[in-house]
């Protein structure tokens, strides 16, 4: 029998560096020399099976999710600064948690909380409106972090918070994520890590987001007062078999949860698009004739939102070139095989999506901006908000904010490409534009 594709190890440990830095060029490179479905050593050291075989994907995410779990990575490692809400649990305790929560991202709850999401984007619009001159170059990344941070913050917390708290909040989320980050791809420096007294003061970090938090939990709890906002729905929520809600412990969990989750992968796909939209006029034009066609000047709602097939499929679109949610890993709970592999309990499987989103066997010109390929059934090879029952909880809500914030800046604004920057990819826990997305913007009621 042929053996199973593999990078020598030797290789993987030579790059080890640079995969740290750079890893999806590198992920690309292996794809086209070994397949889509190959050993390597992650750092040199663990040895893992990656793929971007979608059959594979469904494999280990859905048809046999129960023989995987979540690697300790995700498990252990994030848990220690973020608690254990739903991206970081696992087993009968996540099940519990998933249909305790699911509840509050059903189509009536999300109908409450599209007016929130307008006036937040109304609120971002108007501030960037008076800072930017009538045409100017800006980057469009921290813009759309910042609206994508008060989306979630509003719909969450729907009373205002403290500029302060929300500012901390913010750096403090990026400054771990990054963390995280070094000790995945440089576990050899974890014991300079503690020694350095890094690990200390990312710890503090994540005890000064709990704590703004729970302070935000307490009042709220104690005021007896009703949001109809996410918060509500983490208070109020009961668990069948008891009629009982959550602790005060797992309300916090999961408010970071949805922070973390909720703000940074809308803002990268945003990010990524308006850079996409920025080179691409015609596809601009598409979206403002569906605008006037279907909405005219009305105000935006989560009913005539729905009708908006275009501009969901510049999101899908935006999403596979380049999808916030990169790549995921699974750890065999038990002996699998999948063709001619054979996948030993312990084994930690990668899904890895970029790769699956710009493979040439499934897509036509991959790394081609056609939202059109999206007006009909969408191929198996798309993951961007994963697969199987641990596909991400709020894909609605983030299509929602991504279609507001769309449309909004494209009736207050024209975009243009702005020429010979450097797009890199930032491929972190989501995929980020490491140097920003830099667009040419014109304010459209701005007397000239």
């Amino acid at each position: 029998m042929k053996p199973n594709p593999s990078v020598p190890r030797f290789r993987s440990l030579l790059g080890a560096f640079k995969f740290a830095h750079t890893p999806i060029p590198i992920l690309m490179d292996y794809q086209k020399q070994y397949g889509k479905t190959y050993w390597a050593y992650l750092g040199g050291i663990k040895k893992a099976l990656i793929s971007s075989d979608p059959n594979l994907i469904k494999h280990v995410l859905q048809t046999k999710n129960k023989k995987y779990t979540k690697s300790e990575i995700q498990t252990d490692l994030l848990a220690k600064y973020l608690g254990q809400g739903l991206l970081t649990s696992k087993g009968a305790y996540w099940l519990k948690q998933r249909r305790l929560i699911q509840p509050g991202f059903h189509k009536e709850k999300l109908n409450a909380l599209s007016s929130i999401l307008v006036n937040v984007c109304h609120k971002e619009l108007d501030e960037l409106a008076r800072k930017t001159s009538n045409k100017e170059n800006i980057d469009v990344y921290p813009v759309m972090l910042k609206m994508a941070f008060g989306m979630v913050a509003n719909s969450l917390f729907s009373v205002k918070m403290d500029h302060k708290d929300l500012e901390l909040l913010e750096s403090s989320i990026s400054k771990i994520q990054r963390f995280i980050i070094k000790q995945i791809r440089k576990p050899f420096l974890k014991p300079w890590y503690f020694l350095s007294g890094q690990t200390s003061k990312h710890y503090k970090l994540s005890g000064e987001i709990k704590n703004i938090l729970l302070k935000v939990i307490r009042e709220r709890k104690h005021s007896g007062q009703r949001h109809d906002d996410l918060l509500d729905m983490l208070i109020y929520a009961v668990y069948e078999d008891t009629g009982e809600g959550m602790t005060e412990e797992q309300i916090l969990w999961e408010a970071i949860i949805l922070f973390v989750a909720g703000h940074e992968t809308t803002a990268n796909a945003l990010s990524w698009i308006f850079y996409l939209l920025s080179n691409h006029p015609q596809v601009i034009s598409k979206i403002q004739e569906e605008v006037k066609e279907k909405i005219g000047e009305e105000p935006l709602s989560a009913e005539n939102l729905r009708g908006m097939s275009y501009v969901v499929q510049v999101i899908n679109e935006g999403m596979r070139i380049y999808p916030p949610a990169w790549l995921t890993d699974r750890l065999a709970l038990e002996d699998d095989e999948f063709g001619d592999f054979k996948i030993k309990k312990g084994t930690m499987v990668i899904s890895f999506f970029y790769g699956a989103h710009h493979d040439p066997n499934f897509w036509t010109m991959p790394e081609a901006f056609q939202p059109e390929r999206f007006n009909s059934k969408k191929t198996e090879a798309y993951y961007p908000f994963g697969a199987g029952p641990r596909m991400c909880i709020g894909n609605n809500f983030a299509i929602m904010e991504m279609q507001i914030a769309i449309i909004e800046l494209l009736r207050r604004f024209d975009i243009s490409a702005v020429k010979e920057q450097n797009i890199e990819l930032e491929a972190l826990i989501t995929l980020r534009p490491k140097n920003g997305v830099m667009i040419n913007l014109k304010n459209k009621f701005q007397q000239t």
